[in-house]
């Protein structure tokens, strides 16, 4: 099953039309899902439009459904309406495609959009993740996301459309100039085409430039961090044996991981200047703080302290690729990433249970070495209480997984099997 984002505008319907025809080459079905914000007075009218489109392509004979849902939210004072909008879309279209068994997502993003967000940007003030715009295909939150049109110009599209006559609705919202990319579609790109002939496709390029600068600092990042961190933190002494320009890039990698969003430049300069000290210290993020204890740099969620139990906590889970699996019961999410070695067969993630401690448990800690109880494998690690936040994970009886200290080394893999590795990462309040 393949999940078409589709709004009604020209792009998303090309897209769904052409998914389409390849559907019927290659045996797939299609779902249509599209996302009702409830912010324009026309958001029912566009709905029944897609509604009915999809409708009639379904009696044409095309392997085709239609799914939507309404947004139910607003944004906060203060907030972006784009921002509000994009986060709240996204993780619709996550819902719908899970539920309506989809694995990928295809987005109608084309090469004019990745120019203009790259000039954004740059307006901004952005850094190279930012520049680097849109990935034309990534895994997250157990899907994958493409974007096949992302090297296509967007009179492409306008041509596609024309040839077959493809029904779609503009967005009236489209005409705002309070909205930044309206204003840079409206009075500044124009000007831009008229002085560089090849604006799109070099701005274009350039977000591919700074997507494998990117890449290769996060790989960097995963380099660093492979030494540097662990289920106890970061360590301070060896983050600042690195150079100033890899020091940072670790620690923005870190906190980003830690808070599931890049961190405030003012945070990564302020702990830049203090971190380098003696003694306890503390610093504040959104929905967190960081503490340095015993030479490490920890992140301790708000939640973690107090772990609310407003929900009912999942009992089970199934994991089949990588990705961060979120467990709102649990406070948390579980992280999944794929390793050559040193992790557990993803045979064993296939179906897990999710248990609460009661005593008794019984933890590996490494090869050779004997099982002890969890009460003191926690005391030798010396965690605190909220380190040991989250789910035991077992499969088949066996326990597999315990936040705060990592794999059962009984269910570490052996070489040549397709292996991942597990973490707990706690939710941060927003």
């Amino acid at each position: 099953m393949v999940a078409v984002a589709y709004s009604g505008g020209r792009d998303s319907a090309a897209l769904l039309h052409a998914a389409l025809a390849a559907a019927q080459d290659h045996g797939w079905r299609v779902v249509a899902l599209h996302i009702n914000h409830a912010l324009s007075t026309h958001a029912d009218a566009w709905q029944q439009h897609c509604s009915d489109q999809c409708t009639s392509w379904a009696a044409e004979g095309h392997a085709l459904s239609f799914a939507t849902t309404r947004l139910n939210t607003r944004p906060q004072v203060g907030d972006s309406v784009e921002a509000w909008a994009r986060r709240e879309r996204y993780a619709a279209l996550r819902e719908m495609a899970i539920a309506q068994g989809a694995s990928v997502v295809l987005l109608a993003h084309h090469r004019r959009d990745q120019a203009e967000t790259f000039l954004l940007q740059a307006f901004r003030s952005a850094g190279v993740a930012g520049l680097a715009g849109m990935p034309r295909e990534i895994e997250r939150d157990g899907l994958v996301w493409m974007r096949p049109w992302l090297d296509l110009p967007r009179s492409s599209i306008e041509a596609y459309v024309q040839q077959h006559h493809i029904a779609y609705v503009d967005d009236d919202s489209n005409e705002d100039d309070r909205y930044a990319r309206n204003r840079l579609r409206r009075q500044v790109w124009p000007a831009l085409e008229q002085a560089f002939a090849n604006v799109e496709p070099a701005l274009a390029c350039a977000a591919t430039w700074a997507q494998q600068a990117q890449a290769c600092l996060d790989e960097l990042a995963d380099l660093d961090l492979t030494t540097l961190a662990d289920v106890r933190g970061l360590s301070l002494h060896g983050l600042f044996n690195l150079s100033l320009p890899r020091r940072v890039n670790a620690l923005r990698e870190w906190l980003r991981r830690q808070a599931g969003q890049p961190a405030p430049a003012s945070l990564i300069e302020r702990l830049g200047e203090e971190l380098n000290g003696a003694g306890a210290a503390s610093w504040p993020m959104p929905g967190a703080s960081l503490y340095r204890r015993r030479g490490r740099l920890v992140c301790v969620p708000e939640s973690a302290a107090s772990s609310p139990k407003t929900n009912a906590r999942e009992s089970a889970l199934q994991l089949h690729r990588a990705g961060i699996y979120r467990l709102p019961g649990w406070g948390g999410a579980l992280r999944v990433t794929r390793v050559k070695e040193g992790g557990v067969p993803l045979a064993w993630l296939a179906h897990l249970e999710l248990r609460e401690r009661l005593g008794g448990e019984r933890f590996q800690a490494g090869l050779g070495r004997p099982p002890r109880s969890l009460k003191k494998q926690f005391q030798a690690a010396s965690l605190a209480s909220w380190e040991r936040s989250g789910p035991l994970v077992f499969s088949g009886g066996q326990l597999v997984f315990v936040p705060g200290l990592g794999l059962d080394a009984r269910v570490i893999g052996l070489p040549g099997q397709a292996q991942a590795m597990l973490s707990w990462e706690p939710l941060l309040k927003r």
